[in-house]
């Protein structure tokens, strides 16, 4: 149950004066996940990203060209756009005692520029002055407000990312009407670290984000920024350690395989284990034989051959009469998946299923009744493998693969379905060293550094947008030969909407260019559809796929040899290198071009300039992380991934490893957080929404 004291801040966004269902409707697209609406706790956490500067006042003729700045003016007279000169613009000619300055509207209405600004009024005008014939005007001027609104208005605005049918007005009256209904809560971190580090309150450095009294408050490395992403932090490691404390009380079942299945699936290989796959499965059978549950975190570069490790270990669970399941995060994974590996698991004799939410019906049933009577072996699928319908007769293993897409609660749901079920993690994205020691310093790991023999480097070129023809003279002629092309799409910005359109923008001018050969995939289109394109380019009855990143994590078409991204500098360096990874899968030579927009800035050339010098995901984390850049090691909200909200554990390494830290020192004291400040920790839980490791609490 969630504490009473927080059920002000999940209430529905509605909640806050103001905002009715028109409006709920763009906060739901701006702040909600897609399965629930937005909260008042979604507004609360939505943090501004920079902010307007309204402070500085001046007469007309001490003005800045260029420069923002309020002035107080009194209208003097209306020029509307004269009769039949469309597209002319509405103008205002306003004056103090040292100048005068024109405002202009483009497509102004009368009526409303009449009002908003009645001749001989006092009005406070914001915006930036500009010289037109030597004259100052302000184009479409910020801010014009009366003396009753200027004493209320903010003079350091905030800067929200914001969506359609919303304001910058609206997001940030929704932030401070959230911030009235946030509860006195009390201080859950460590009052001696909050005295050194000199950080405000949860509560008050939340105002100085949404009230700030200069652009400086908001600031990335700012006391009240570093605090709330600390508690997040502090969240999560305290979340993630009740987890693995639980498990290791728990005591496990050996589960010792005789290897006939795992002999029988390496003799149907059409090729040999790296000696780095071999290693993983070894230590893997031995973590499996012990008494106590496995934990485990396989870690590989794209293609190094993490799924076949994962086989072998269920096959092994199998050996030893037991069920295996392993999920991944998306259809089209999941599917991938089964098409690979079901007949090599057929070769040896078990039983494989599919289970995603679009199986229904019979097919459904057939597969739920062999999961609850033993007679499937191993099943793999998406979330819908924790449904409470879903019942295994004997499961023994859980493998996640993609493991930062699945939350702390989502993992316990799937290894929860068995007693004493062992867990192998798993992640195509090479974390650095540091990181792991920190993320999952609990868990053993297995590092697979070797490509599979036949994976060809990828020859990676950087290009600038301007010899964009080229590259789509390049693309015709990959066509001609045969060869498969993938074209990914920029990211826009925190928009979906705003990706989809950017896809199919240059899919419209593809088509035009190349016709049925191109085809077009993005993460709005239905899962059904997704794969039906997919299947047409695996086949190559489609030549040319623009897509968004959606294909980013998994998807295998051996015969794709080129890979196209567009605006490569809008990406993290983690999301490039999965990427290019879609290609050199196959017999052909691979080129991957990156298309820059000139003038991109120093982190986005050097990005750019690792994935050209280096293929090894590892020294690309590494790098990743030394550059603080947009890329979050561990999951990024750029490549659209759940993970966190206010932290970047890649960008602040020295406060993740202060909050495990904390952790550790507070669990070891206070295993069932029974203190008081266990009591304040168990609040923070449930307000950043890892609820469910106060329940493994309860469960004792």
């Amino acid at each position: 149950m969630r504490p009473p004291v927080l059920d002000p801040l999940f209430a529905p966004v509605t909640a806050i004066p103001g905002i009715g269902p028109k409006l709920a409707s763009s906060f739901d697209r701006l702040l909600g996940d897609g399965k629930r609406s937005a909260r008042v706790l979604d507004a609360l956490l939505h943090l501004p990203y920079a902010a307007v500067d309204r402070r500085r006042r001046a007469v007309l003729s001490e003005s800045e060209p260029g420069v923002l700045t309020t002035f107080e003016v009194r209208v003097v007279s209306h020029r509307p756009a004269p009769p039949g000169r469309r597209g002319a613009p509405y103008r205002v000619l306003c004056e103090d005692e040292t100048g005068d300055v024109t405002l202009v509207f483009f497509n102004g209405s009368r009526p409303r520029l009449e009002s908003l600004l009645p001749v001989g009024e006092i009005r406070f005008v914001s915006g930036s002055i500009e010289l037109f014939d030597g004259r100052r005007q302000i184009v479409h001027p910020d801010r014009v407000m009366d003396a009753e609104a200027f004493a209320k208005s903010p003079m350091v605005e905030p800067v929200y990312g914001r969506t359609e049918g919303l304001s910058r007005r609206m997001v940030h009256k929704a932030a401070t009407g959230a911030l009235a209904r946030l509860p006195a809560l009390e201080e859950w971190s460590d009052p001696a670290l909050v005295a050194r580090e000199r950080w405000p309150r949860f509560g008050d450095a939340l105002r100085v984000l949404h009230e700030p009294e200069s652009p400086e408050a908001i600031g990335e490395d700012g006391p009240a920024r570093t605090r709330l992403a600390y508690d997040e932090l502090l969240a999560s490691q305290t979340a993630l350690l009740l987890v693995r404390r639980r498990m290791k009380r728990e005591s496990g079942t050996p589960r010792i395989g005789d290897g006939r299945y795992r002999r029988a699936i390496l003799s149907a290989l059409p090729f040999t284990p790296t000696s780095a796959q071999d290693k993983a499965v070894q230590d893997i059978a031995a973590d499996l034989a012990r008494p106590e549950r496995m934990l485990r975190l396989l870690q590989g570069d794209v293609g190094s051959g993490k799924t076949l490790v994962a086989l072998l270990a269920m096959a092994t669970v199998a050996e030893a009469g037991f069920q295996a399941a392993l999920m991944a995060p998306t259809e089209i994974l999941t599917r991938q998946h089964f098409e690979r590996l079901e007949p090599w698991i057929r070769a040896a004799g078990l039983r494989a299923a599919l289970l995603t939410g679009r199986e229904k019906g019979a097919a459904r049933r057939d597969v739920l009744e062999g999961l609850a009577s033993g007679a499937i072996d191993i099943v793999i699928g998406t979330h819908a493998l924790f449904q409470e319908d879903v019942a295994f007769a004997r499961l023994g293993l859980a493998v996640i693969d993609e493991q930062h897409r699945f939350g702390v609660h989502q993992r316990l749901a799937l290894s929860r379905k068995g007693e004493a079920v062992d867990v192998l993690v798993m992640t195509a994205t090479p974390i650095p060293r540091t990181l792991v020691l920190t993320c999952f310093g609990d868990m053993d790991v297995s590092v697979l550094r070797e490509k599979p023999a036949g994976r060809k480097p990828v020859d990676t070129r950087v290009l600038p947008l301007d010899r964009l023809e080229d590259v789509e003279t390049a693309v015709g002629r990959a066509i001609e030969s045969g060869r498969r092309v993938y074209w990914i799409c920029p990211l826009v910005e925190e928009s979906e909407e705003l990706d989809v359109a950017a896809a199919e923008e240059r899919y419209a001018a593809l088509k035009a260019r190349f016709g049925d050969a191109v085809a077009l995939v993005h993460g709005k289109m239905k899962g059904r559809d997704k794969d039906e394109v997919m299947a047409r380019f695996a086949t190559g009855e489609v030549s040319v796929l623009v897509a968004t990143t959606v294909v980013e994590v998994g998807v295998d078409v051996p015969e794709a040899s080129v890979m196209v991204i567009e605006h490569a500098e809008r990406f993290g360096l983690a999301q490039l290198h999965q990427l290019r990874g879609r290609v050199g899968r196959g017999a052909e030579r691979s080129v991957c071009l990156l298309l820059y927009k000139p003038g991109s800035g120093e982190i986005a050339r050097k990005r750019l300039e690792t994935m050209r010098d280096t293929e090894d995901g590892f020294v690309i984390a590494e790098e990743d992380l030394r550059l603080r850049g947009e890329g979050d090691v561990l999951g990024t909200r750029q490549s659209g991934m759940p993970g966190f909200r206010l932290a970047s554990p890649a960008r602040q390494g020295e406060l993740l490893a202060m909050a495990r830290k904390d952790a550790e020192l507070l669990l070891d004291r206070d295993p069932d957080l029974e203190s008081p400040r266990g009591e304040a920790v168990r609040i923070l839980l449930h307000l950043f929404e890892r609820g469910d490791a106060v329940r493994l609490l309860r469960a004792g």
